[in-house]
């Protein structure tokens, strides 16, 4: 039997039956969507989560609810909920007040819960890794050597070439341009002792 929910104005459909009154919650960080934890969840901890926004989970070793943080106070706020293709599945999107895993890391799998750009991240660590260890062959080196002025010089020169192509019909000249402007970006937020991600939380604060 599935039981329905109302969250959001989206109902959410969960079948508790399939695996004898408990699904499994996979909870997500909401703003860096990196996995946290994997918790059990009965209809009463389902029902309390939906009505106190915090995280709650039913424990299969003391046979009873309990809500993340109630010890700790590194609590898991609610933000979103949704049930997988054959509803026996959920996934929590929640904000933690602090360490997720009771050994007191970030994630149940020992990792830290930073925001993940994709192959963005990447190119910023190896861009980090020319500057603390240069070498002559690297361009990305030489920058940091000709200091702030030539690398802010270097960006201001790639956008306007991305505003010369944009007015072309060559997509490809365009889209180059267009990574040497975000390359160069890059490397001046770390001149300026920034990453990519403090840009998105500014962004992110400008949407709410």
């Amino acid at each position: 039997m599935e039981s329905k929910f109302v969250f959001k104005n989206r109902t959410i459909t969960v079948d508790f039956e399939k695996q004898n009154g408990l699904v499994p919650a996979i909870v997500q960080d909401a703003h860096t969507k990196n996995v946290l934890m994997l918790g059990y969840m009965n209809l009463e901890a389902l029902q309390k989560t939906l009505e106190t926004q915090w995280v709650t989970f039913y424990s299969r070793s003391r046979k009873t609810l309990w809500t993340k943080g109630e010890t700790s106070g590194n609590y898991l706020h609610l933000v979103d909920l949704k049930s997988d293709c054959d509803n026996d599945t959920l996934l929590v999107q929640a904000l933690p007040d602090g360490p997720v895993c009771h050994l007191g890391t970030d994630t149940c799998w020992g990792e830290t819960n930073r925001l993940q750009c994709g192959f963005l991240t990447e190119l910023e660590e190896v861009i980090a890794d020319r500057r603390q260890n240069p070498t002559e062959k690297s361009y990305t080196a030489s920058l940091f050597k000709k200091g702030i002025n030539k690398i802010a010089q270097k960006v201001g020169e790639e956008a306007v070439e991305v505003v010369i192509e944009a007015k072309d019909q060559n997509d490809e000249l365009f889209l180059n341009e267009s990574a040497d402007l975000v390359f160069h970006f890059l490397v001046l937020l770390q001149a300026k002792g920034f990453r990519f991600k403090e840009v998105l939380e500014v962004l992110r604060e400008r949407h709410k």
